[in-house]
């Protein structure tokens, strides 16, 4: 990646299809560097290639049944160096609420803005379709934390030890959420 990143990229949704066809490549890709870099992303390191395509594949399977959505952000020579997922509650009491899920930026695209332009897409899009209550949880004490306070989530609370991090370590979740007006 390069310095040109800084201006050059461009955030598109994408089709069930575009996830299918790039679960190998950059998806994968992108998946396994936030895991080498150390991102507590619901996978441990080292992650293999084809099980984060394969989870590129069910996330496919996901968005062409209207349950997730995904955005990628492109850089130079149209590399996948960022992406958000935002997945919908299917419970019948739920229809006004969805978690963010999967924000990923590549390291050497990190502190560039990107991060919170994937955050404004995928918030974006949820009031446009009716949602009001958007959650996600992240590693606490992660650089996210200030990504999310800095776009205007609240912080609900901390459970300890929730996850393990890339290297088999417990970890303590923060979980945020942030109501929407729908346009």
């Amino acid at each position: 990646m390069s310095d040109d990143l800084r201006t050059d990229h461009r955030i598109e949704p994408l089709t069930a299809q575009q996830v299918h066809d790039r679960a190998a490549e950059g998806l994968a890709l992108l998946l396994r560097d936030a895991v080498d870099g150390g991102a507590s992303v619901g996978f441990l390191a080292p992650l293999e290639h084809a099980e984060a395509a394969a989870w590129w594949r069910e996330a496919a399977e996901q968005t062409a049944r209207g349950v997730r959505s995904v955005w990628a952000a492109y850089g130079p020579g149209d590399a996948v160096v960022g992406v958000i997922t935002l997945v919908r509650a299917t419970l019948p009491n739920q229809p006004h609420r969805g978690d963010v899920s999967k924000l990923l930026v590549h390291r050497d695209a990190r502190g560039r803005g990107l991060g919170s332009r994937l955050l404004a897409a995928a918030e974006e899009a949820a009031a446009a379709e009716g949602l009001t209550l958007l959650v996600l949880d992240t590693e606490t004490r992660s650089a996210a934390e200030g990504l999310y306070r800095r776009a205007g989530w609240t912080r609900a609370g901390t459970i300890p030890h929730y996850a393990l991090t890339p290297t088999g370590v417990p970890h303590p979740t923060t979980y945020y959420y942030k109501l929407l007006t729908a346009p």
